[in-house]
C-alpha cells in the first residue's frame, strides 16, 4: 500500500496543465510574430540551427522531472506489512435518500448535493467509528459494507445519484430495516458492537410512500438502536428537475407539474421513537454538529482491524529520476550543431 505523508503537496501538480497552456500560447506567439517579417516555411533557411523539437523535448523533460519531483516532496511511503491493532469506536450506517425528488433545488445546487456535502463532513470528523453506507429510493441497497476505510466510503459517496437505483419512490421502512441487518454480528458476550454503540442516520426529504417507517423504527427501538433522522427541502415545496440543472420538470400522469415538500413529520417520529435527533440540513452547518455531538455520546466498543503498521519512505527513487531527467535535459541543446545536423536526427 502506498500512502503520502504530505499528501496536499500533490496540489502543486495542478500547476503542470497552467505551465504547458503557457508554453503553447508562447509558442503560437512566436510563430505568430515571426509571420509578420517572413513566410514560416523561411524559418529552416534563415535560422538552420533552430530546432522546435529540441525545444519541445526539453520542456517536455522539465515538466516530467517537476511532477516527479512533487511526488517526491510529497513523501511516499510503502506498507511493509498489516498488523493487528485494537480500536474504540462506534458503528454508524448512513442511509441516503436517492430518489428522484431529491435533485429539487430548493436547497443549493440540490438536496441530493448538499446531502453528499453534508455526510462528507460527517466523515472528515470521525476518527476509529466504523460506518456503512445504504441508499434507498423504492427499496433500500447496500453501497458500502460496515467499513472504518473512509477514504473507500467518500469514493462510493460521490457516486451517489438517482441512476444507480432501478426502482423510484422513497422507502424509509425499507431503509431502516436494511440498516438494522446492516450493523457487525454481537459476540457471545454482546461485548463486539452492543446497542448502545450503534446508530442510523436517515437523510431524506421524507416524502415516505412505502412501507410503514414507523413500524421499521419501533423494531429498531426494541434492538436498542438509534435513529438520527436528517430532513433536506422546504415545507412549501419545489418541482422536480428531470436531470440536475434542468428547467424541465417532472409532471404527473395528468401533465401537472410534480411538486416535493419537506415532510418533517415522519422523521422526527421516527427520531423520537429511538431516541434519536432530528435536525432539518440547509445552509447553516450548525444542525449538522449538533447531530455528531449526539453521535459522539454513544458508547464506544473496542474491535480489532487491520493495518499497515510499517511503512518505508521511497521518495529517494522519485528523487533519482527527477535528477537523472534534468541531466538530460541539460546535456541536450536547444539547437542542432553544425556537425549533429548533418545526421538529421532531429528535425
Amino acid at each position: 500500500m502506498i500512502r503520502f505523508e504530505r499528501i496536499e503537496i500533490l496540489y502543486l501538480l495542478i500547476v503542470i496543465p497552467v505551465l504547458v497552456l503557457l508554453y503553447l500560447i508562447a509558442v503560437h506567439s512566436s510563430k505568430r510574430k515571426f509571420k509578420k517579417f517572413a513566410s514560416y516555411e523561411m524559418k529552416e533557411f534563415l535560422f538552420p540551427l533552430e530546432s522546435g523539437f529540441r525545444k519541445a523535448l526539453k520542456f517536455g523533460i522539465w515538466i516530467l522531472a517537476y511532477g516527479i519531483l512533487i511526488i517526491a516532496l510529497a513523501g511516499p511511503q510503502v506498507g511493509s506489512k498489516l498488523k493487528e491493532v485494537q480500536k474504540r469506536g462506534r458503528e454508524i450506517v448512513i442511509a441516503l435518500d436517492v430518489s428522484n425528488s431529491m435533485l429539487s433545488e430548493d436547497i443549493k445546487p440540490n438536496r441530493l448535493e448538499m446531502a453528499k456535502q453534508s455526510l462528507s463532513r460527517m466523515l472528515n470528523e470521525m476518527e476509529d467509528d466504523k460506518v456503512g453506507l445504504i441508499v434507498f429510493a423504492g427499496d433500500a441497497y447496500t453501497q458500502i459494507p460496515i467499513t472504518n476505510d473512509y477514504g473507500a466510503a467518500r469514493l462510493f459517496l460521490n457516486t451517489v445519484s438517482p441512476e444507480i437505483v432501478s426502482k423510484q419512490g422513497t422507502a424509509v421502512a425499507a431503509a431502516i430495516e436494511l440498516a438494522s441487518r446492516s450493523f457487525t454480528p454481537e459476540s457471545g458476550n454482546g461485548n463486539q458492537y452492543g446497542a448502545k454503540s450503534r446508530a442510523i442516520i436517515i437523510i431524506t426529504d421524507g416524502e415516505n410512500h412505502e412501507g410503514d417507517a414507523i413500524v421499521a423504527a419501533k423494531e429498531a427501538a426494541d434492538k436498542g438502536i438509534i435513529i438520527h433522522t436528517i430532513g433536506l427541502g422546504s415545507p412549501e415545496g419545489v418541482p422536480i428537475p428531470i436531470y440536475p440543472g434542468s428547467r424541465e420538470f417532472r409532471r404527473d400522469k395528468d401533465g401537472n407539474v410534480v411538486v416535493s415538500k419537506l415532510e418533517e413529520t415522519v422523521l422526527k417520529q421516527i427520531a423520537g421513537i429511538t431516541k434519536g435527533y432530528y435536525v432539518r440540513a440547509g445552509k447553516n452547518t450548525a444542525g449538522i454538529q449538533q447531530l455528531m455531538l449526539k453521535i459522539n455520546e454513544l458508547e464506544t466498543e473496542e474491535y480489532t482491524t487491520k493495518v499497515f503498521a510499517e511503512y518505508i519512505e521511497r521518495y529517494q527513487f522519485f528523487v533519482a529520476i527527477a535528477l537523472f531527467l534534468l541531466l538530460i535535459e541539460f546535456l541536450i541543446m536547444q539547437k542542432k550543431s553544425l556537425w549533429m545536423s548533418k545526421f538529421k536526427l532531429f528535425v
